[in-house]
C-alpha cells in the first residue's frame, strides 16, 4: 500500500452496492492508475470478492467481528474477509462502535490474517489508548462533522495535529488518517499537511454527481 492514500469508504449506500459498488470500484481504479496514487476502498462485505475478480486496487472490508472463525451464524470473520480479496479492514468505525476489548480482539484477529488495520477514534484521547494496541492506522474522525461537507481539517485542524503529537509519543509505527466531511482536494491537502498519511471519505465521493472529477482533485492534491 502506497502512501498517502485516499480510502474511499462505500458505506451501505445503493450508489455503492452491487453493480454500482463495482463501476465505483473501476472508476477509482482509473484514477488511481492515472495518478500514480492509491485509491482503496471499503465496500459492503457482500461486495468484496465480486470486486476483488475485476478490478485490481486496495481492498478493505468495512468491519469484522471479535470472533475467529467458528461456530458464529451471521458473523463476519477476518478470515473470510481475508479470503474474500481484502488487504485490511476498518474496526470501529463512528457507526460500527465496539467495546475497547472488542477493539483489542479485532486488532489481533487482523495480525493473525495479516488484514492491515484502520482503527477509527473519534478523539485524541480515544486514539491514545488504541495506539497501545498496535494498531497499522488510527483513523481520527469527529462523528459531528461525518456527512457535513464541513471538514476536519479546515474546521477542527487541532484534533489532527494533537493525535499526530499523541501517536509520536505513544507508538510511532501507527500512522495516522483522518476523515470526515472531506468534500474537496484542499481538505485533502490540509490534512497532509496536518501530519497525516492520507484521508478516509465516503458521502463526498459516493454522493457525487461526477466522482471521478472529485477523486482526481483529491490526487493532484496528493501529488
Amino acid at each position: 500500500m502506497k502512501l498517502p492514500i485516499v480510502l474511499v469508504n462505500f458505506k451501505s449506500f445503493s450508489e455503492s452496492t452491487g453493480e454500482n459498488a463495482v463501476k465505483l470500484s473501476r472508476i477509482c481504479e482509473s484514477v488511481s492508475n492515472e495518478y500514480k496514487i492509491d485509491i482503496g476502498i471499503a465496500p459492503s462485505a457482500v461486495d468484496i470478492y465480486q470486486i476483488s475478480q475485476k478490478v485490481k486496487i486496495s481492498l478493505f472490508s468495512q468491519n469484522f467481528d471479535p470472533v475467529d472463525a467458528g461456530q458464529f451464524t451471521g458473523h463476519v470473520t477476518a478470515q473470510a474477509v481475508k479470503k474474500a480479496g481484502a488487504i485490511g479492514s476498518f474496526i470501529n468505525h463512528s457507526e460500527k462502535r465496539l467495546t475497547p476489548e472488542s477493539v483489542g480482539s479485532c486488532i489481533q484477529l487482523a495480525k493473525k490474517y495479516k488484514l492491515i488495520s484502520v482503527v477509527f477514534a473519534s478523539t485524541p484521547e480515544e486514539a491514545e489508548q488504541i495506539a497501545k494496541l498496535n494498531p497499522d492506522f488510527i483513523a481520527i474522525e469527529p462523528p459531528g462533522l461525518i456527512g457535513t461537507g464541513i471538514s476536519v481539517s479546515t474546521k477542527r485542524p487541532g484534533v489532527i495535529l494533537k493525535t499526530v503529537k499523541i501517536l509520536k509519543r505513544v507508538n510511532p509505527r501507527t500512522r495516522v488518517l483522518t476523515g470526515a466531511g472531506i468534500t474537496t482536494g484542499e481538505d485533502v491537502r490540509r490534512a497532509i499537511d496536518l501530519g497525516t498519511c492520507g484521508v478516509v471519505v465516503a458521502s463526498g465521493v459516493v454522493k457525487a454527481e461526477n466522482p471521478r472529477k472529485i477523486l482526481a482533485e483529491f490526487a493532484k492534491a496528493i501529488r
